[in-house]
């Protein structure tokens, strides 16, 4: 299985429209082929930045997602409303 970590840090006042993005996208996410778990967290403190917590069942599956329409259209929908490119990690579970 591959954790994926992704931070999206978005303009202030477009956090409200940013969260509606996501919130699409982690829905479509949801469906796909190989995702076990896909969360979307608001920081608590600084609500303009956001965390993609996912669970995915293999690389493969993570790379299917990457081209799948729907993050691409997510992207083209948020990427003005980014402050910097997101940052995305995979983690492999040790314990």
């Amino acid at each position: 299985m591959i954790h994926i970590l992704a931070r999206i840090n978005v303009k202030p006042e477009s956090a409200a429209a940013a969260r509606d993005i996501l919130s699409t996208l982690v829905d479509a996410s949801r469906k796909e082929p190989g995702c076990i778990d896909y969360q979307l967290l608001q920081r608590a403190d600084a609500p303009h930045v956001f965390q993609t917590v996912e669970l995915w069942a293999d690389q493969a599956s993570v790379d299917a997602h990457m081209a799948a329409a729907n993050v691409g259209a997510a992207i083209a929908a948020a990427g003005p409303l980014f402050t910097s490119p997101p940052e995305i990690l995979a983690f492999n579970k040790l314990l």
